[in-house]
């Protein structure tokens, strides 16, 4: 299966302000605050459905709200997410500009298991966007995610990154079992776009190393899960997938099958772009 960048987890303004000393009241503080945690969510969504520009305007005004509240950890996070993003989007600088704001915020704040998270964001975006090679990117993961006991999320995040650093080093057994350590806590937590994140990144994982049945059944649990969110740009990811494990394995009709469905799904959300791409898979077979 050809490795896609599926991202979920997906978000610098510079304010004058008057010179007033007046503090602002605790409703205001709150209404910020509020605002920002809105706009966050709401990028978050539109980017696991693929919208990745309309993502980045929503994260912007969620950064601005957040940066007018002074909320650091808010801050952070936004900034994890906007990165995202803009390497979805291809604007590579940017994102490692987020995920390095994130670092500095985080030492600001002296939260060590925020610290050590930004840290894993850089070294993921850095295996990503091949700025460092897998077992630079699984070192640091190693020793940043021994910081991160309380926050399950975070927790689940830097299973991830070690799944992907050792996915990349071809220890396929061990980058599976460290995607279903994620997928335990994320089925915990009821988090499902990232349960339906790591059952298709366990397919890949599975598909590299020859197990192609057990490649298309993790991506049946991923379409399941997908189906039940209806999130449509996970659904299409995952069948054109499917439509590349059964092409390995020359069971073309079941391919080219898997490929329409991935194509109408792209179509039907207005990306003419991906479901042409998906298309010509077809044609190639």
């Amino acid at each position: 299966m050809k490795k896609t960048v599926f991202l979920y987890l997906i978000f610098v303004m510079v304010f004058l302000f008057s010179c007033s000393s007046a503090p602002k009241n605790q409703g205001d503080i709150n209404t910020l605050r509020s605002q920002a945690e809105g706009w966050l969510k709401a990028g978050n969504s539109e980017a696991g459905q693929g919208k990745f520009t309309n993502a980045l305007t929503i994260l912007t005004e969620a950064k601005r709200n957040a940066i007018l509240a002074d909320d650091l950890s808010l801050i952070i996070r936004i900034c994890f997410s906007r990165g995202n993003v803009l390497l979805s989007l291809g604007r590579t600088n940017e994102a490692f500009a987020e995920w390095n704001q994130a670092i500095s915020d985080a030492n600001k704040s002296g939260n060590s298991e925020l610290i050590s998270v930004s840290r894993i964001f850089l070294a993921r975006g850095n295996l990503l966007s091949a700025r460092a090679d897998a077992q630079t990117v699984l070192n640091e993961v190693n020793r940043e995610s021994a910081n991160i006991k309380t926050n399950k999320l975070y927790i689940a995040f830097s299973w991830q990154a070690k799944g992907l650093a050792l996915r990349a080093l071809g220890s396929f057994q061990q980058a599976e079992d460290a995607f279903r350590r994620s997928l335990e806590i994320h089925e915990k937590e009821k988090n499902l776009e990232n349960v339906s994140y790591d059952w298709y990144t366990i397919a890949s994982i599975r598909s590299l190393s020859g197990n192609t049945q057990g490649a298309l059944q993790a991506l049946e649990s991923s379409i399941k899960i997908d189906r039940r969110i209806e999130n449509s740009w996970g659904l299409a990811a995952s069948y054109r997938a499917m439509g590349d494990v059964y092409s390995k394995t020359n069971r073309q009709s079941d391919a080219a099958i898997a490929y329409r469905r991935a194509a109408s799904i792209y179509r039907a959300m207005g990306n003419e772009h991906e479901a042409s791409e998906t298309e010509k898979r077809i044609k190639n077979d």
